[in-house]
């Protein structure tokens, strides 16, 4: 029989992309595969004829010199003679490196048996899984490392992940005879439709368990939980994540495990604001303190610092701590540790307090009017400056 033009017998033209051919042989060896086909010698010629087509096709270099030499340029791609068909899969698998069949059947080489593979459902990879994880402005400050309880799919221990008890394997679909999809043919006043969908016995792979695992129904995977290490680095931002590859859900029946991706947040602190890389503070001193100035400590994360409130001291002031704030996350420069004042007004005050702060106003009073007067007023506005001063000493002593 004299040998058809390999565009031909995948049934692709000759501008056709890798994915293209890789599909139409897929195709084809559905439709002639030797388990399909029993006995059948013309089923399992084409079977051949398709596979020394897709050898050619699917390799560049010799996909090439095909094209420009036709059989002439690719001389010793063809099959040889089989004996059985062990020999067939033996074949292939030297020619595909054994990816071929892994790719489109899940075929894995067992010895000792006739049939020199064993069936086994196409595996998924597993999906990624997200999780939101809370930080506190302190481990946030200086970076931390948690162990998180992860609620995710893991591989079935009993069954090695793969979803068949005691290693039986897997047959043929019965529903779909392994095509994995089936057809629903319509007939109508307007003519006869078909209708093909995935076959829902196997769900497209063509095979199915022989006998499903007791622990994970045959799914290859169950339902667990999983303590996983996450590092959060300092300085993180609500919103920022780390992808973790291997630690998300597992796939069904062998398949690899999808990503764990953590997202970070950040919980609300009693008394420390962050704006940016900086955290703020507020601050609560007497108005005595305000107005004289003077030393008071505030807790950073670094310990309790000493500040100075100078005299004068205005609510709404700010004093600065340089770099006491949020390590920068990409570089190594920090925030600052901003002290927000704020001024305490007493609410209520007995009759002592009232009277000295009357003396006081009276005083206060008395020194502002007095800068409007003419110099001879001076000598006697700096006796009252002085005992101005003799009595805030004693509303500073009562209200401190």
């Amino acid at each position: 029989m004299d040998k058809r033009d390999y565009y031909e017998v995948l049934g692709v033209g000759r501008s056709a992309s890798l994915e293209e051919i890789k599909t139409a042989y897929r195709r084809l060896a559905m439709q002639f595969h030797p388990d399909r086909n029993p006995g059948n010698k013309d089923a399992e010629e084409k079977f051949k004829e398709a596979a020394e087509a897709y050898e050619v096709l699917s390799d560049s270099d010799k996909r090439a010199k095909y094209d420009r030499y036709g059989f002439d340029g690719v001389r010793g791609v063809q099959s040889q003679g089989f004996n059985d068909v062990s020999d067939i899969f033996s074949h292939f698998s030297d020619i595909f490196g054994g990816s071929i069949f892994d790719d489109f059947f899940g075929f894995e080489q067992r010895r000792g048996a006739r049939h020199s593979y064993q069936r086994k459902p196409i595996s998924e990879k597993g999906a990624d899984l997200k999780i939101r994880l809370p930080l506190t402005l302190g481990e946030i400050y200086s970076g931390t490392t948690l162990k998180v309880s992860v609620h995710k799919y893991v591989a079935c221990d009993e069954c090695d992940g793969t979803g068949s008890r005691g290693g039986e394997g897997y047959q043929i679909c019965s529903t779909c005879n392994g095509m994995g999809e089936i057809k629903q043919t319509t007939r109508t006043f307007l003519g006869q439709f078909t209708n093909i969908a995935t076959c829902p016995n196997c769900e497209g792979t063509g095979y199915v368990i022989k006998n499903k695992c007791p622990k994970c129904k045959g799914e290859g995977r169950y339902d667990s939980e999983e303590l996983v290490t996450v590092n959060a680095p300092a300085g993180v931002e609500e919103g920022n994540f780390i992808r973790l590859s291997g630690k998300g859900h597992v796939g069904r029946r062998g398949g690899d495990y999808g990503d764990l991706i953590v997202i970070f947040e950040e919980k609300p602190h009693p008394f420390y604001k962050r704006q940016g890389n900086d955290i703020h503070y507020n601050l609560k001193i007497p108005f005595t303190l305000a107005a004289l100035g003077g030393k008071i400590e505030v807790p950073t994360f670094e310990g309790a610092k000493s500040i100075e409130i100078p005299a004068g001291t205005q609510h709404g002031d700010q004093i600065i701590l340089k770099e006491f704030g949020i390590p920068n996350l990409y570089d190594k420069s920090r925030g600052n540790f901003i002290v927000n004042i704020e001024i305490i007004i007493p609410k209520k005050i007995n009759s002592t307090e009232k009277e000295l702060l009357r003396q006081l106003s009276l005083q206060e009073h008395f020194a502002i009017a007095s800068t409007t007067d003419d110099d001879k007023t001076t000598t006697q506005s700096n006796r009252k400056d002085k005992k101005s001063k003799d009595i805030f000493d004693k509303v500073k002593d009562v209200f401190q």
